[in-house]
């Protein structure tokens, strides 16, 4: 059975590909981005390009996604994507609101709205859990009382009860599932028909008796190709020297003492735990999150044997791109793609979910919890794993 799906703010595809070897048929994809958009065409699939706001300025009723997926309103299975997520990212400044990519969300929630999808799936950083809502008063900065912790989140869930929809949420650590890689996203899955909804459940662990079921490492992702990495950018000649002195899994720590504030220059004095200065990668543990370059001094991502940073490809492996997966663009722009998606193996946990609920799998009604989710002996387990986890049904704004 296919399951339609319409994709938006699609970036380089990786949770549409693991919703496809879910099992779902991604019939159209919609990005900005002109290399995002030429990635998705050399990979032969149907994209539209554009800012979706003109997009759906000039064509309310989503003709420009359903006409191509040859669907209409309330045919479509899921609507996916995440809306760039640099307003409420916990690296760099967050601006949230005041910055306009945030009011992306109004354009998320219209195509829902025209689409009438039975699910949506909303991905973004966990900062958003923790964002505000802050408004300003002529050219004047707000001040900490016009403010709120976690007011766009709650805004965002508003707005999307309103269109009639019950969400599961959570936050889940790609790590759990499969993904050589520690990756935080805010998942929101919604249901349209009031489903018994639920998150993926986490299939990989730190410690397990199985080896399949442990957390994978950048070895298994990268080791075979270390010889033949492909595209890669390049550290400057003094901090590759300084690179040279740290130990495979260790940072600027691991340099001699006389050297580190010298090798540090203003950030040695500075608060937080500065992992990512002079960072060298462990071989058997895996990747710390892919940012947009690997080569920033505060969040750098050296190979762990190499005098270099990860390549491209290397990149596309630990997110699980297939080899063959092309991406378009200079250096920048192919870090850049691969260093915003979401990896494969997450969206495949995701899409599985999604036929499972479809099928009135996964949930297990009692007589105690009629009509609750409850998943037995993992439920503990969930709760751990998801931190931040809610739920919202479609009248819980009317009460």
């Amino acid at each position: 059975m296919k399951y339609p799906v319409v994709s938006i703010f699609s970036g380089a595809m990786g949770l549409d590909l693991g919703l496809e070897k879910a099992g779902l048929d991604v019939r159209i994809a919609q990005d900005f981005d002109p290399w995002c958009v030429e990635t998705v065409r050399q990979n032969r699939r149907p994209i539209v390009g554009g800012d979706i706001r003109q997009l759906l300025a000039d064509d309310p009723d989503c003709t420009f996604l359903l006409e191509p997926s040859r669907l209409k309103p309330g045919d479509v299975f899921a609507v996916v994507g995440g809306p760039p997520c640099q307003p409420f990212s916990t690296a760099g400044k967050r601006l949230s609101t005041e910055d306009p990519r945030g009011s992306l969300f109004t354009q998320y929630c219209q195509v829902v709205d025209s689409v009438r999808p039975r699910f949506f799936v909303l991905e973004n950083v966990k900062g958003l859990i923790s964002a505000s809502i802050h408004r300003r008063y002529g050219d004047c900065p707000s001040n900490e009382s016009d403010s709120q912790a976690g007011s766009v989140l709650e805004s965002l869930l508003d707005s999307l009860s309103v269109l009639g929809y019950s969400m599961k949420y959570g936050l889940l650590d790609a790590a759990h599932y499969g993904v050589p890689e520690f990756r935080e996203r805010l998942i929101i899955i919604g249901s349209r028909d009031q489903e018994s909804i639920f998150l993926p459940m986490p299939t990989h662990f730190q410690q397990h008796q199985e080896k399949a079921h442990r957390w994978r490492t950048l070895r298994w992702a990268i080791e075979d190709i270390e010889d033949e990495p492909g595209p890669c950018a390049q550290f400057s000649a003094d901090r590759l020297a300084i690179l040279n002195m740290v130990p495979m899994g260790g940072n600027w720590r691991d340099l001699p003492k006389n050297l580190q504030e010298s090798a540090m220059g203003g950030a040695f004095r500075s608060g937080g735990g500065k992992v990512g200065f002079y960072r060298r990668l462990n071989y058997d543990e895996p990747c710390p999150t892919l940012v947009t370059s690997p080569v920033q001094k505060a969040t750098m991502l050296c190979h762990p044997t190499r005098s270099r940073p990860l390549s491209v490809r290397e990149y596309a492996r630990i997110q699980g791109f297939p080899d063959e997966w092309h991406i378009s663009g200079p250096l920048n722009a192919c870090y850049r793609q691969i260093g915003n998606a979401v990896p494969v193996g997450l969206g495949e946990a995701i899409g599985k979910t999604l036929v499972a609920i479809a099928a009135g799998n996964g949930t297990v009604v009692t007589k105690r919890n009629r009509g609750t989710s409850v998943h037995g002996s993992m439920h503990l387990l969930q709760v751990v794993t998801h931190l931040g986890e809610g739920t919202r049904n479609a009248q819980d704004r009317q009460q």
